[in-house]
């Protein structure tokens, strides 16, 4: 018994234990949308340390993910389909990829202002989905999603990114709820 209370007087000294610890992988999805930079934010601040990494600990790696819808070609009037031009698909998937580029230069640069560096991807497709597909083939240890505060109604309604992700991703998911200024907006 003695012996147990040695090695845990010892542990809790930190004389002579390694305390090796195992890097986390984070993946924060990211768009146009307050809560999302909100929840990077959080992560940024709660899971990774300004410090300078000991030897004996790994630095926590983060992903940055912007999904973009796909683009249908084809509209659905009251009348006959629509389809569109390819050059109107060209400058659509040009738009929507300097928007993702956009949206994750903004998120690096918050990285970058707490010391922490970042990798991006830019998927196409359900947000939902993808984001899901994306936390299992990289084999992240957690999710960190913003909430936009929508009530029962509208959640309902339009659905919920963090509420499908909590229930299908392989991994634990973190929902970060937004102060409630930015909940609203």
């Amino acid at each position: 018994m003695e012996q147990t209370t040695a090695e845990t007087s010892a542990a809790a000294e930190g004389v002579g234990v390694a305390t090796a610890q195992k890097k986390m992988k984070v993946l924060v999805p990211v768009d146009e949308s307050d809560g999302s930079f909100y929840a990077l934010r959080w992560a940024l601040d709660h899971l990774f340390s300004s410090s300078e990494p000991q030897d004996e600990q790994e630095p926590n790696t983060i992903t940055l993910v912007n999904v973009q819808p796909v683009f249908q070609p084809f509209i659905y009037p009251a009348g006959p389909v629509v389809y569109a031009t390819p050059a109107v698909i060209e400058a659509v998937k040009k738009a929507q990829e300097q928007n993702a580029a956009n949206i994750l230069a903004r998120a690096l640069r918050i990285c970058k202002d707490k010391k922490v560096k970042a990798e991006t991807l830019i998927l196409e497709g359900d947000p939902k989905d993808r984001i899901c597909q994306a936390a299992e083939q990289l084999q992240v240890d957690l999710v960190v999603v913003g909430s936009r505060g929508l009530g029962t109604i509208k959640r309902a309604l339009l659905g919920s990114v963090s509420n499908y992700c909590a229930h299908h991703a392989h991994c634990p998911v973190l929902i970060v709820k937004p102060p409630p200024k930015l909940s609203h907006e």
